[in-house]
């Protein structure tokens, strides 16, 4: 088994603080996106204000599992990132169908590719 170059270390270093960074904004923009919807509303509503709360509470642990220091294992990390990258998505389209949402899609999206780029390190 070859050791990684230093060039790999850094890529992945930096590919994991981008993950991480994506997550705590998507974390912050789908709390606000849900905490605008209102919980009484109609089902639509309630499905993006579900999704909104799901999506934070995913980054938001994805991105604490990221910044860990200690050992982990990989297969762990690889689950917990290609999880937060499908919530991601999923919301996404989710509040493509919502009016003023625009904004959170698009970090929604900016959060999966992170994700993606960083799952590419781990393979």
């Amino acid at each position: 088994m070859t050791s990684p170059t230093s060039q790999q270390l850094y890529r992945f270093l930096e590919d994991r603080f981008t993950c991480a960074q994506a997550c705590t904004e998507c974390a912050r923009a789908c709390a606000v996106r849900a905490s605008l919807v209102d919980p009484d509303g109609t089902e639509r509503q309630e499905r993006v204000r579900r999704l909104g709360i799901m999506c934070a509470e995913v980054c938001d642990a994805t991105c604490r599992v990221l910044c860990e220091e200690n050992q982990q294992d990989e297969e762990a990390i690889r689950v917990r990132v290609d999880w937060c990258r499908s919530i991601c998505l999923e919301s996404a389209r989710a509040f493509d169908e919502y009016p003023g949402a625009e904004s959170a899609a698009g970090t929604c999206r900016a959060c999966a590719a992170a994700c993606t780029d960083f799952l590419k390190t781990l393979q």
